[in-house]
């Protein structure tokens, strides 16, 4: 098909290319070619799966030869010289030393000093400890007796709770594991205590998890969100992340709508604000007259919880689900407003529901909207290319311009990509996916306002990535706890990683009540602020 359309084109003379009765018929064939093609994959893919039913085997996937590509790395290789290597044991603690003499020294033999050789071990063992407390009788018949250390919770100690903690969230072990590990090293526990040191208790971390959105949300110029699939009890629900270079926070809810965005926002805010910023929300959301009026009657006018603003609306009669919706989302936006920085810039893949405040687009996910694109014939392959490296050779224009930004080149790449976006090809499709991407053109040059922005979202990506392999790993959550504890020490681990910080020194150091470790939303406020 591909090889056929090329050879018409070039027997028809040039006046027959103008004509749009043909033009639109090669439109037609193209779509079609697209068609025919994608069924064919669609049809392979039944086919391998008739064939893996069948116990045949399906057709193989032969991968590009990587031959030449490998010599090349070699011959590169071979030429570079190798850089000194630091002395691995340097800094290492030691524990213990063992002088070893010679099995035969002669007589007369000089002593010329100790050749060390370090070896490192690691000592797995239980530790048990057993406290007496005292007893004393006073005078007045009294029992007085002495008190267990502050950092003693129960009969296991910090150490032992952190290695859980530590085992199942940074490393992803499951807890049926966990418990056959430490039973295999002789620790006297069960899968219950287990899953109690797992869920319980957690206060302190919660509100530390929480205290990290509020911090990286004020100090911060953006922020970047995703969001994937997170099953809890039995039933499909969400998670979104919240981050950027500074931190990482993870929130798992049973919608991934824009409310649902909205208040997680808020920061634990619970408020519904009517002010000027939530009716203009409701104005660009075209809320109709009438309810817009009802609600304009009580200008900044504040509600504590959603039960509040609920029998609000019921007392003014705003009871259709369109009307309510747009409404709440002003409400939200009015709070969100108030409580954070209006310059705040929000970079997304183009989920609908992240496209509030100053909203900036992925690069990466809008140039996927042409990679996409399915291809009739190789002269349409040959326009796609162009159009792509034209592209590609933008994005890399726009990280020079975010080193050193200056109005002239602003000027200058605004223009460029008015040309790359609204030239007309002969690839019908491919010029629809480009008008698609001009009109995001003020998502797309937000960085040109903003050079501290990143052009893309891959840190929410690899962040979330952490939370993907969690659920693969130990599937959804069922208790209401667990999905809490889930979101708070993935949140604690990713933005102790970000800030330099051991995930196990934090974990110990809060378990054991010590607290030496300044509160993470402090160092991110410090870390933030910090010039370069």
């Amino acid at each position: 098909m591909k090889k056929t359309l090329d050879q018409i084109k070039k027997k028809i003379s040039q006046e027959d290319h103008n004509n749009p009765s043909i033009i639109l018929l090669f439109d037609f064939a193209e779509e079609q070619s697209g068609t025919i093609l994608r069924l064919k994959e669609e049809n392979q893919i039944l086919r391998d799966e008739i064939a893996r039913l069948k116990d045949h085997k399906p057709k193989p996937k032969i991968k590009p030869s990587k031959l030449s590509k490998d010599d090349k790395n070699k011959n590169s290789s071979s030429d570079k010289s190798h850089p000194k290597k630091r002395k691995k044991t340097a800094n290492l603690v030691i524990h213990k030393e063992k002088r070893i003499a010679p099995d035969d020294i002669p007589t007369g033999s000089i002593f010329k000093g100790l050749n060390p050789y370090t070896v490192q071990g690691i000592r797995i063992t239980p530790f048990n400890t057993r406290f007496l407390l005292e007893q004393w009788e006073t005078p007045e018949g009294n029992i007085v007796a002495g008190k267990l250390p502050a950092e003693i919770d129960g009969h296991f100690d910090h150490n032992l709770k952190g290695f859980i903690i530590y085992q199942h969230h940074q490393c992803h072990v499951t807890q049926p594991l966990i418990l056959e590990q430490l039973l295999e090293w002789g620790i006297d526990i069960s899968a219950g205590q287990i899953s109690r040191i797992l869920t319980e208790k957690k206060e302190q971390f919660h509100t530390e998890k929480d205290d990290i959105l509020t911090a990286g949300l004020n100090s911060c110029s953006h922020i970047n969100v995703d969001d994937t699939g997170a099953r809890h009890d039995g039933k499909n629900g969400y998670c979104t992340h919240i981050g950027n270079e500074f931190f990482a926070w993870f929130s798992s809810t049973n919608s991934k709508s824009r409310i649902n965005f909205l208040e997680l926002l808020r920061a634990g805010k619970s408020d519904y604000i009517l002010n000027e910023d939530a009716f203009q929300y409701m104005i660009d959301a075209k809320l109709p007259k009438e309810p817009l009026a009802l609600l304009q009657n009580d200008s900044d006018k504040e509600f504590a919880d959603k039960e509040k603003w609920k029998a609000y609306l019921d007392s003014i009669n705003i009871t259709k689900p369109r009307h309510i919706q747009i409404a709440t989302e002003g409400t939200l936006f009015g709070c969100v407003l108030t409580h954070l920085p209006k310059g705040l810039v929000i970079v997304s893949d183009d989920a609908g529901q992240f496209n509030i405040l100053n909203h900036a687009l992925c690069w990466v996910h809008a140039e996927r909207n042409l990679a996409k694109l399915i291809v009739p014939s190789t002269v349409k392959q040959e326009i796609l290319d162009d159009v792509r490296s034209q592209v590609w050779e933008f994005y890399d224009e726009l990280k020079i311009y975010k080193e050193d930004p200056t109005e002239e080149e602003k000027i200058r790449l605004q223009e460029k990509f008015d040309t790359i976006f609204t030239q007309q090809t002969d690839f019908q499709i491919l010029n629809l996916a480009l008008e698609r991407l001009h009109r995001n053109k003020d998502e797309l040059l937000l960085v040109l306002d903003r050079p501290e922005i990143p052009l893309h979202n891959n840190l929410s990506e690899n962040d979330i990535r952490e939370y993907v392999k969690k659920r693969k790993v130990s599937g959804g959550t069922r208790s209401d706890n667990g999905r809490q504890c889930r979101d708070t020490f993935i949140s604690l681990k990713k933005t102790c990683r970000k800030l330099g910080i051991s995930f196990w020194q934090y974990l110990v150091d809060r378990l054991s009540g010590k607290n030496s470790i300044l509160p993470l939303s402090q160092i991110i406020d410090q870390q933030s602020a910090a010039p370069g």
